[in-house]
């Protein structure tokens, strides 16, 4: 079995960043040496659980301030050789940074957006930024947990699919991979969030008492291009913001080919996720609340042959399959453990 590995968090005080830290906290392949928030954060120096208070006795360690000066005296000049880290972070950060601690020897793990994109100009029109670190860039591996194993072992640089990407890729890519979809048809998905995935700072437009149900961002959404890019087609996203903690449902559309059957996308789906505990292939429409708090995916899908049309729905908790859980998958797959480890059988 693999060893004990030595980690970082850095953006441990977040909504993702906490649901992470009790993950690894569990794992016991992992010993967590950091906890880390930005260097202007007024949580620096307080304890993880006064922010968190689920954790209270569980995980009572200190928040430190990410600086150079933290960089070089906890990774550059020290002999206690940290194995991996965790960004969740702004994504400008780990752009910046996820390359230092690829250099000093240290696996990444990047639930920003920061690598997702493979293609640098994309990121001043969907991220606001201009890429730092085109070198990284190249080097990074997206890590849809179910379809990218490979890729996954062999980086550094590990780029984890936002939210939205992974209910939506989920549901798309056992039909675009076995290409049943007309070529360059429209491809609708649909999403609906609960208010955390917005993140932890309070804002007007995420308070429960401004919200009701409503899209946003519609045709310029930054998981556009994602979804298009790892499914090799171009998508339409609708996102749509709803007045409840946590949970994300996305459900797609597609054209099929002729003469593509219910049987043949039936067996597709099965094919896919027979063998992946963290995919549940269920009965009837997954719902948000049998999902929540859990790392499984829940799929549903049903072909009208006479349209030649198919309709795949994926529940997830945004916080956990949509960020945290699929991240210890992602470092599960490079320790070469099932990339369930840990993760089934506990309470969340």
């Amino acid at each position: 079995m693999s060893e004990v590995q030595k980690v970082a968090v850095i953006g441990a005080s977040g909504y993702a960043g906490a649901e992470l830290v009790g993950l690894l906290g569990q794992h016991d392949k992992v010993s967590i040496q950091h906890l880390v928030v930005s260097e202007n954060s007024t949580s620096c120096g307080k304890l993880f659980s006064e922010l968190h208070g689920r954790w209270q006795g569980i995980c009572d360690v200190p928040l430190e301030s990410f600086s150079q000066q933290w960089f070089d005296d906890n990774i550059v000049n020290t002999a206690k050789k940290l194995d991996a880290v965790f960004f969740a972070t702004p994504h400008e950060f780990s752009a910046d940074w996820a390359q230092a601690f690829v250099d000093a020897g240290v696996k990444v793990f990047d639930l920003s957006g920061g690598f997702r994109l493979k293609n640098a100009e994309d990121y001043p029109k969907f991220y606001g930024f201009e890429h730092a670190n085109i070198s990284a860039l190249s080097q990074a591996k997206y890590g849809l947990a179910e379809w990218q194993h490979d890729d996954i072992v062999n980086t550094n640089l590990v780029a984890v699919p936002g939210c939205y990407p992974t209910a939506s890729l989920l549901s798309l890519k056992p039909i675009t991979s076995n290409h049943f979809h007309i070529e360059n048809s429209l491809i609708v998905v649909n999403g609906i969030s609960g208010v955390s995935g917005a993140g932890r700072n309070a804002s007007l437009a995420t308070n429960f008492n401004e919200i009701s149900l409503k899209p946003y961002n519609i045709l310029q959404h930054r998981h556009q291009p994602e979804i298009s890019q790892e499914a090799n087609a171009d998508v339409i996203f609708n996102p749509h913001l709803a007045p409840y903690k946590r949970g994300l449902l996305a459900t797609v559309t597609l054209q099929l080919k002729p003469g593509i059957t219910a049987e043949q996308v039936d067996a597709a789906f099965e094919q896919a996720y027979n063998d992946k505990p963290l995919v549940r292939i269920v009965d009837a429409w997954p719902q948000i609340g049998n999902v929540a708090h859990t790392p499984f995916a829940d799929l549903h899908w049903q072909v009208d042959q006479e349209k030649h049309v198919v309709v795949v729905s994926c529940a997830i908790d945004n916080l956990l399959k949509g960020a945290s859980s699929q991240a210890i998958q992602c470092f599960n797959i490079q320790l070469g453990l099932p990339s369930e480890y840990s993760l089934l059988g506990r309470s969340y």
